[in-house]
């Protein structure tokens, strides 16, 4: 004859089984186990426009830098070349310069390390006919309508037909047109079988233009 002890044993495993067998996880289980490496990537800082970068080759004092992540996103590098920062970790890089540099080195590329020494953060510029014009500083990307609530809305005799952003990218200054009136409006211009168009974003260094 069983003991108590065992026959509550026995119910606890076939209580176990069957909740693995119908897929679902009963709320006495030990809890599942985290991916911790997807999370850490995640909460990663990402560099910005205008942020200082502390760059050391080990082994190669001359190589140390502190260098400013230009409007386009990208900064210069001795023997690297220009490097696109913008949107990326401190990991991917490192990464990116380890490579470029592995063509100069006979061993293989050096051991690098890249830090943020200074954070500039996403930081876009309203300017033109809006009530308050100027530069803004926001944790993530912000849409055209974000951007114009920051800066207190359009001011009078705003030509909103004539909105721009300005852009700058490796290959120069671009000029995008945007709808703000149709946005506004709650109307967006739709192409057959297709979703609305999205809500432009800014990136750091944008500049939205209301003549």
């Amino acid at each position: 004859m069983k003991s108590p002890a065992s026959r509550s044993r026995l119910m606890l495993c076939g209580l176990t089984l069957a909740a693995a067998a119908s897929g679902h996880r009963p709320s006495w289980a030990a809890p599942e186990a985290i991916d911790t490496a997807s999370v850490r990537e995640d909460a990663q800082y990402r560099i910005n426009a205008g942020d200082e970068l502390d760059i050391m080759v080990w082994g190669e004092e001359r190589m140390q830098r502190l260098v400013r992540v230009q409007p386009d996103g990208s900064f210069s590098f001795p023997l690297a070349g220009r490097i696109m920062a913008a949107g990326s970790t401190t990991g991917t890089v490192t990464q990116a310069i380890r490579s470029q540099l592995a063509e100069k080195y006979r061993n293989g590329a050096p051991d690098v390390t890249v830090s943020v020494r200074d954070s500039a953060g996403m930081r876009f510029y309203v300017i033109g006919k809006v009530r308050n014009a100027g530069s803004y500083a926001a944790g993530k990307g912000v849409d055209i309508v974000q951007a114009l609530s920051l800066a207190g809305g359009l001011a009078e005799f705003a030509d909103v037909k004539g909105a721009v952003i300005l852009r700058q990218t490796p290959d120069g200054q671009v000029v995008e047109r945007i709808r703000i009136a149709q946005i506004l409006k709650g109307g967006r211009r739709l192409r057959a079988g297709a979703l609305p168009e999205p809500i432009p974003v800014l990136k750091s260094g944008d500049t939205l233009v209301i003549p």
